[in-house]
């Protein structure tokens, strides 16, 4: 096939394939505690709230995806600490911060001399041939610290995914798990920007996790399998996009959203010759 034949003989499609298996490992570990914990909503708020970094870092010459992380991870622990403090509704804050950061960056974005459109396509839809070495190295260390972390943590990450209170009878610490969770949720997202794009990420993170969430209950098996098909699912969008000449993250979507097609279909067959039997 040519996408292999070419891999290894282009630097940036070689980037392109590390980026797709690292950020497909990070995003399905992360996005079974953001599914399992209901947090969809707030990773969608997260994700376009860093806009606003992006506009900001735009603005002044600054590295986009550093202001575009810190935007984030400010924005995910402040709705952390809203919610849990009561002092407003946490889906009144997602949308409040999502609404800012948006704003913050269209302004900034508008201020920036010199500006066009095309600026921002590249974070808004994903432009996965301009991811760099050090791109790569960042997902690198995130996807080894996510994957020490559900190797030495994941049952009391589980425990305060599913219920809270169970989980602070334990002794868990539910608040410091709850503000590491979704200051790692930013990071993630931030640095797979360039995958998938602001507009498009939040679907790498939930649909890998569905599609197995479809076949078994166990959060243990969704934590390993999800990451598994997280990584087929960029490799085989990745492969469509240089074949067909069309966007990577488009690819990737319809790629995924056709094997969660397909695990309704085979979870419905069990279902019925179960009944049957």
């Amino acid at each position: 096939m040519e996408f292999f034949d070419d891999l290894f003989r282009y630097g940036y499609l070689t980037n392109a394939f590390a980026a797709c298996v690292l950020a497909g490992i990070t995003c399905g570990i992360i996005g079974t505690y953001v599914v399992c914990r209901r947090m969809v909503f707030l990773s969608g708020g997260i994700t376009h709230a860093s806009f606003g970094g992006l506009g900001i870092a735009f603005y002044f010459g600054a590295d986009p995806i550093l202001g575009a992380m810190t935007f984030a991870v400010l924005s995910a622990l402040g709705i952390e600490w809203a919610g849990s403090r009561g002092r407003i509704r946490e889906d009144s804050a997602i949308g409040i911060i999502w609404s800012v950061g948006m704003a913050v960056g269209a302004l900034f974005m508008s201020l920036r001399p010199g500006y066009t459109s095309g600026d921002l396509s590249a974070f808004l839809f994903g432009s996965i041939v301009t991811v760099t070495r050090g791109d790569v190295a960042a997902l690198a260390v995130l996807t080894a610290t996510v994957l020490v972390g559900a190797l030495l943590w994941l049952r009391p990450v589980m425990y305060v995914a599913f219920d809270r209170s169970f989980a602070a009878s334990r002794g868990i610490p539910t608040r410091l798990i709850s503000y590491v969770m979704s200051a790692l949720v930013a990071v993630t997202i931030v640095l797979s920007i360039r995958i998938m794009g602001i507009v498009l990420l939040i679907s790498l993170i939930t649909m890998p996790v569905v599609i197995v969430n479809t076949l078994s209950r166990s959060f243990r098996t969704i934590a390993w399998c999800a990451p598994a098909v997280a990584v087929a699912g960029n490799v085989a969008g990745l492969a469509a996009s240089y074949r067909f000449e069309v966007p990577p993250g488009a690819a990737i979507i319809f790629t995924l959203t056709l094997a969660l097609i397909l695990a309704k279909a085979l979870s419905l067959c069990r279902k019925k010759s179960g009944t049957e039997a």
